[in-house]
């Protein structure tokens, strides 16, 4: 991937996923849809709790592509607009909650699908970080780069127990964090824990993350992790819902703001980053590694 000096020229900002974040296939890592297949989202209200539960079922590793992205953002809009209590964000795959940021979008790009890619992810991180009902991440396995960026976005963490891992870990990529990327993780676990594991790369395992902070619970497998999603969900049960809300937003006003005043911007920074020829030959030795991985 591109080298430090350039990522501080360009004051470049891009996140895909890791390499080593789950045990995959290569060939399966290199899967692109431009078709969206039904249901990369699951959505399932509890009628009983009013609770929403949305699954993303993007096989193998729920790379973020723009058809996932979108496709979670409709499901967020339907669960509010169905009156839901509280959404669960998790995960159909075994293993992996999310890998990240799916390369295909940035290699070799279309421009106009990636600049919609990026206004998509924007879309998405304001959404879910700006909602007013309670939001939890059950995660039930892997969940490097922009999956942390989904389990940041909530306000509510729960790690299914396992060698899995979580962490903003673009460093190791030759990448630097957006700002609203880092600032959520700074706002979790706090200035200097986040400066240490942005610079670093880190990935924790979950006793590290709850140790940090950037978990709020372990859970033994994913049926507890749902369990206790559900109950941080109706633990606000007799809180009046407005004075929660706005106390939840008061809190993360600024970052929000940020990105509504410098999306423009932001987008510009990414489409002449991803399209730096030493970029898309990083990208390409990236991609034909996996090919021989895959032989």
């Amino acid at each position: 991937m591109a080298n430090w000096s350039l990522l501080r020229r360009c004051g470049a900002s891009l996140l895909v996923q890791s390499r080593n974040c789950v045990n995959k296939s290569a060939a399966a890592c290199l899967s692109t849809q431009t078709t969206p297949p039904k249901n990369l989202v699951d959505s399932v209200l509890d009628e009983k709790t009013g609770i929403s539960t949305l699954s993303m079922s993007r096989a193998p590793v729920n790379s973020l592509n723009l058809d996932l992205i979108n496709a979670l953002r409709k499901a967020l809009e339907n669960a509010v607009d169905k009156g839901s209590q509280g959404i669960i964000i998790t995960s159909s795959m075994p293993t992996v909650f999310s890998a990240g940021l799916d390369i295909m979008e940035m290699y070799k790009p279309d421009l106009k699908r990636c600049e919609e890619f990026w206004h998509s992810l924007q879309d998405l991180w304001l959404n879910l970080y700006g909602m007013g009902i309670p939001t939890v991440a059950a995660i039930n396995g892997a969940s490097p780069a922009g999956g942390c960026l989904l389990a940041l976005s909530c306000e509510y963490r729960i790690m299914v127990q396992g060698e899995h891992t979580i962490g903003l870990n673009e460093t190791k990529l030759g990448i630097v964090a957006p700002k609203w990327f880092a600032d959520p993780m700074i706002s979790t676990i706090g200035y200097r824990q986040a400066e240490l594991a942005l610079m670093r790369g880190s990935l924790f395992k979950p006793d590290e993350a709850l140790k940090i902070g950037l978990i709020d619970e372990i859970a033994s497998d994913k049926n507890d992790a749902l369990a206790k999603s559900q109950k941080y969900i109706t633990s606000y049960a007799r809180i009046p819902s407005e004075a929660r809300e706005a106390t939840k937003l008061s809190l993360r006003k600024e970052t929000i703001a940020w990105l509504e005043n410098n999306r423009e911007w932001d987008t510009t920074v990414f489409l002449n980053y991803v399209q730096l020829p030493q970029v898309q030959k990083g990208l390409d030795m990236y991609v034909q590694s996996l090919k021989k991985k895959s032989k």
